[in-house]
């Protein structure tokens, strides 16, 4: 056996095991429609953010797996925000369509030309109209109130910008982080979310001393769905595995809220399992979608996967 032999048996399941992994990630998100589906009708169009944002950057990351669960947990501490999702949303009956709704929203916010970022705020103001009623606590919530869109606003800016300073690529710098909050106001204006921080100090301060929070009987029941969802096993497995890296990440007084605790070790094995879909995944081929769309130059190095586009052109 040849040098070339032996590293063909070793990179060939290698591969497979790589291909298995994005195969996997992306079908969690393969329930909707695309909401970049015609973005390259919008050469040259950067969108909110643009290739010089940090948002770009962050929102690559595979990190932002880690923060997608950690904003859904906090999210459910509050009384009514809670109680919007348990009484208005089919996430028990379709949880992979809410969480590929969930993730259409970001993309088409963080990479979408214009066009496609309006689009997706008309979807969510449209859904949000509807969303109304009354807590266990009696007080009466809609989804389109400033406050309650900020809850949900900022506690998602707030997981992303976390899990990436504990799990992403490389740490911001607090320039960097302040940059990235105040990008991601824009999205908070957009819904009409008030306040909306711009600054990372004052966003973590905001969200972990928000006033409001409180158990509630939709939080245990969002909580124990997100602790354990209706996945294949395989994924299960690693889908806790980034949900208890994702705990760890939450202030004190909201895991407290939500009755969760960090697991020994959960830290350390969620940088293991980020390292390892950031070796499968690299980043988002979004990311890269929205450079070529914008003309903008495209780092090889950073992408395994090719934009949804491409895929197509070569088919």
């Amino acid at each position: 056996m040849t040098p070339g032999d032996a590293l063909a048996g070793l990179t060939a399941p290698l591969e497979r095991a790589r291909r298995t992994v994005v195969r996997r990630t992306t079908g969690l998100f393969a329930h909707g429609a695309d909401p970049m589906a015609n973005t390259m009708d919008y050469r040259g169009d950067p969108g909110l953010f643009g290739p010089d944002s940090i948002t770009w950057e962050v929102m690559g990351d595979v990190s932002g797996f880690v923060a997608g669960i950690r904003a859904l947990l906090i999210q459910a501490a509050h009384p009514e925000v809670v109680a919007g999702v348990h009484e208005h949303s089919r996430y028990r009956e379709d949880p992979l369509g809410r969480l590929s709704r969930t993730s259409d929203y970001v993309t088409a916010t963080s990479y979408g030309a214009m066009p496609e970022v309006e689009q997706a705020v008309r979807i969510v103001r449209a859904v949000h109209r509807s969303v109304v009623g009354v807590s266990h606590r009696g007080k009466p919530y809609r989804a389109d109130d400033p406050p309650l869109a900020a809850w949900v606003h900022n506690s998602l800016t707030d997981s992303f910008l976390a899990c990436n300073q504990v799990y992403g690529a490389r740490r911001l710098t607090p320039a960097e982080a302040d940059a990235f909050v105040a990008e991601q106001a824009r999205i908070g204006r957009l819904l009409d979310a008030d306040p909306v921080p711009e600054t990372a100090a004052e966003l973590s301060r905001w969200v972990a001393e928000h006033p409001a929070i409180g158990r509630s009987p939709g939080m245990r029941e969002a909580v124990a769905f997100l602790r354990r969802p209706p996945l294949d096993p395989a994924v299960l497995v690693a889908y806790q595995v980034l949900g208890s890296a994702a705990i760890v990440t939450i202030p004190p007084r909201i895991r407290e809220t939500l009755g969760l605790r960090p697991r020994p070790g959960a830290r350390n094995v969620g940088l293991a399992a980020t390292a390892g879909m950031r070796w499968a995944l690299a980043s988002s081929p979004r990311w890269r979608q929205a450079l070529l769309r914008v003309g903008a130059p495209v780092d090889e190095r950073r992408f395994k996967q090719k934009a949804p586009f491409e895929t197509l052109e070569a088919a």
